[in-house]
């Protein structure tokens, strides 16, 4: 007992508790909460206990919130309680019923914890040794990466798990010694769950191979932290060098990106943080070499293929302030106009006239496919007899352009660069010169109403 607890005191130490910090125990009845309980008041700390009734296993669940109570009222700790309907939370969020509890219980706890005149200052979870491992398996299995491999964090932010070096066996022979009473939770001994099935019947057949898989598995999610800080430091890297915000686009220049090696596990990292999954870091690979205007898409995201770069924007950023313009397209409608293009020989100059929404650029200087899209903090071209950049934001302000108008200005780009703020200034650097053979003709009208 007294080497537990001396043990379990340095780690509460390593992660800078201190004998002034008031804990907030998550505590669910079953042995793991119970010796973290235990742990707590042997070492003289000071702390709350906080039940989450997920009410998924009638008459055992009350049962539990009961055993809870008396053992917050055991040891003279504040408690506090809360009843989720967790099925329904799950059914409505389209998400599983492990992963609603999971959410719900840390989005509780928050609300636990930081406030008050006596306010707890960090939540405790009893998480140990053997949970950790059953996860980096898990995650080996469904291709996280080696992020995945790391296992659960010991501290992150507020919430800290001092028992996660200690293996299971370890504080069933504390638990035993100090007769301590919990309770079991009849769902563990069903395989219905992931979890369950890893920890009850994959983890053990193996065992039954390796002898020493717990050490190796131990001794493997160190090895991987260590290895994961070297991988990190390494992709962002890549990322610095790779990687151009533009407003809440990020650009990715596609050559640049297959001289980086790896390339797939370079794209992987850097889409991986806009809800993409593995499975679509070979379909980011084919975009690369596709043609203009393909793109994927996640939940809250798509990458789109344009020209020589790939483009990440969120989805509705995307779907409506992104349009490709191909060579062959004589009139593109967009939100609130429509453009109209021909290509002409530099002899039909003389029959035209320039209003504002009227463009004339070198067509032997511009590459197809275009974008049409909406101005973004961060743009700049050269405006129409000026030799040096300048950014949209100034131009407007030049220009006296109101708010509205300026919500409302799109440009069109060729290979990165703005060749015309519609309806206001083409850039320099596309205009007609003594050279040109072929001009482009572009018309901006406004339409009203449903185009179509």
């Amino acid at each position: 007992m007294e080497n537990l607890l001396t043990e379990f005191q340095e780690s509460l130490r390593r992660l800078g508790v201190s004998k002034k910090d008031r804990l907030l125990l998550a505590v669910s009845g079953g042995l793991d909460s119970v010796v973290l309980a235990a742990c707590c008041a042997g070492t003289g700390m000071d702390f709350g206990i906080a039940h989450a009734n997920f009410q998924l296993r009638g008459a055992e669940s009350e049962r539990d919130e009961d055993f809870v109570r008396q053992l917050a009222f055991q040891y003279g700790k504040p408690l506090f309680v809360k009843k989720f309907n967790t099925k329904k939370i799950a059914e409505a969020e389209r998400i599983s019923i492990q992963v609603a509890a999971r959410n719900l219980r840390y989005d509780w706890f928050k609300t636990l914890t930081g406030t008050g005149p006596d306010p707890f200052k960090f939540m405790v979870t009893a998480h140990h040794l053997d949970d950790d491992i059953e996860t980096m398996v898990m995650h080996f299995f469904r291709g996280t990466g080696i992020s995945g491999l790391t296992g659960m964090p010991e501290k992150k932010e507020n919430l800290i798990r001092p028992l996660l070096f200690f293996p299971k066996n370890r504080l069933q022979d504390f638990a035993r010694s100090q007769n301590l009473r919990w309770v079991e939770d009849s769902s563990n001994a069903s395989d219905d769950y992931t979890r369950n099935y890893f920890r009850n019947r994959l983890i053990p057949s193996v065992a039954t191979i390796f002898p020493d898989l717990q050490q190796n598995l131990e001794k493997n999610l160190h090895r991987f932290s260590e290895a994961a800080i070297l991988y990190d430091q390494a992709i962002g890297f890549h990322k610095k060098k790779l990687l151009k915000p533009n407003g809440p686009e990020i650009q990715i220049p596609i050559l640049l990106l297959k001289k980086s090696i790896p390339t797939r596990t370079i794209l992987f990292e850097i889409i991986k943080g806009y809800h993409f999954t593995p499975a679509q870091t070979d379909e980011a690979i084919r975009l690369m070499d596709s043609t203009n205007g393909k793109y994927i898409s996640s939940p809250t995201h798509r990458i789109i293929k344009n020209r020589r770069w790939l483009i990440i924007a969120p989805v509705e950023e995307a779907a409506v302030s992104h349009i490709i313009v191909g060579q062959n397209e004589s009139r593109v409608i967009y939100p609130g106009g429509q453009l109209l293009i021909k290509k002409l020989p530099s002899t039909a100059l003389k029959n035209i006239s320039f209003p504002p929404e009227t463009a004339c650029l070198d067509a032997g200087k511009i590459q197809f496919p275009l974008l049409l899209r909406k101005w973004k903090a961060g743009d700049y071209f050269y405006p129409l007899g000026m030799k040096k950049k300048k950014k949209l934001a100034r131009f407007f302000i030049d220009q006296k352009l109101s708010k509205t108008a300026k919500e409302k200005t799109w440009v069109l780009v060729t290979d990165n660069r703005i060749i015309w703020v519609v309806g206001l200034r083409i850039d320099n650097r596309f205009c007609i010169g003594p050279s040109t053979t072929e001009f482009l003709l572009l018309q901006n009208e406004e339409v009203t109403g449903h185009p179509g």
